[in-house]
């Protein structure tokens, strides 16, 4: 079984954060009556420290005692950083993904790993994935742009140039939203977090942008949020209006099968539903382990998708040409 959405933090990224604590206002909280630790960074997204996230013995033991063979771990979302100046974003890029890189070398049948990039700068950011990918990672979780900028904007030209010269997977994730109607309930973890997937998945869709990098590998977090159940709006929408065809080779659902998507939806009819839109081939087992909101263990799911994501041979493949 594999597991494409994981996420860890290495024991070099720790001790940068305590380095830099007051530079980027990392504090380490306890909360609760059993004392529970927590992390924020920036006064910002704090969340539970758990074993599983730093202990790296304990992370493939969890792997294993659950059946998953193979994880493509990513950077955690929290340290994107992408509110901090590019010189240190790009800091703590480098120290994650080299941590990464290391811990992937000395256990490449159970792990392969994703980048984290200073999105806030995009040449950096390109440098940096090429980079990182030289030294085995496979491409890069990152978020859905900027504060002011959504991902198809001009700005971000050199990184996409970039992730489709190297033929990267781009994780795209999001953090908590912000919308200030959505501070109630957990609603900015709970529907906040797969609209701002859905904001910027339409976005890439309907901006072409598909069609200038085709060769960048797009995986979308938690089933792609709420985009594969309204595809039918926006194929209404491309055979009415030409502010939405204009910019697109095909309708909408074209596109939208491009993209590769988890199953962290914990909900069968909407797995099923997602593979009937997309396809079996598109859709990849993930169980965003460890957080809280974690689909533990990830579905048993066919294959196909990732094969065709992390560019592996299966095994029915091996097997004929041995």
């Amino acid at each position: 079984m594999f597991d494409v959405h994981t996420h860890f933090i290495p024991p070099d990224v720790l001790l940068w954060l305590k380095e830099n604590q007051k530079v980027v206002d990392a504090k380490w909280e306890k909360k609760g009556p059993s004392e529970t630790e927590f992390l924020t960074v920036n006064n910002k997204w704090g969340f539970e420290l758990k074993e599983s996230f730093i202990n790296p013995a304990l992370y493939l033991q969890e792997q294993k005692q659950a059946g998953v063979s193979h994880s493509l771990v990513s950077p955690i979302p929290q340290l994107f950083m992408y509110d901090f100046p590019e010189t240190l974003t790009g800091e703590i890029s480098s120290v994650y993904n080299h941590a990464l890189a290391n811990w992937v070398q000395s256990n490449n049948k159970q792990l392969s790993a994703l980048a984290t990039l200073p999105l806030n700068h995009p040449e950096q950011a390109a440098i940096e994935l090429r980079r990182a990918m030289n030294l085995g990672l496979k491409g890069a979780i990152i978020g859905p742009g900027l504060s002011s900028r959504m991902l198809t904007d001009e700005f971000f030209a050199p990184f996409w140039e970039e992730a489709n010269h190297q033929k990267a997977i781009i994780f795209i994730h999001p953090l908590l939203a912000e919308d200030p109607r959505l501070k109630k309930r957990m609603m900015p973890n709970l529907i906040g977090v797969p609209w701002e997937t859905t904001i910027c998945a339409a976005d890439l869709l309907l901006s072409g942008l598909l069609d200038k990098y085709p060769n960048t590998k797009i995986l979308l977090a938690h089933g792609g949020g709420f985009l594969p159940y309204q595809i039918g709006r926006l194929n209404k929408g491309y055979e009415k209006w030409t502010g939405v065809s204009s910019s697109l080779e095909a309708p909408p659902i074209e596109y939208l099968r491009r993209f590769w998507f988890d199953t962290v939806l914990w909900n069968n009819e909407s797995l099923n539903f997602l593979v009937e839109v997309v396809g079996e081939e598109k859709v990849v087992p993930g169980s965003d382990f460890p957080f809280d909101l974690c689909a533990w263990p990830p579905v048993s799911y066919s294959e196909k998708g990732v094969h065709s994501l992390l560019g592996m041979e299966s095994q029915t493949e091996v097997n004929s040409k041995g």
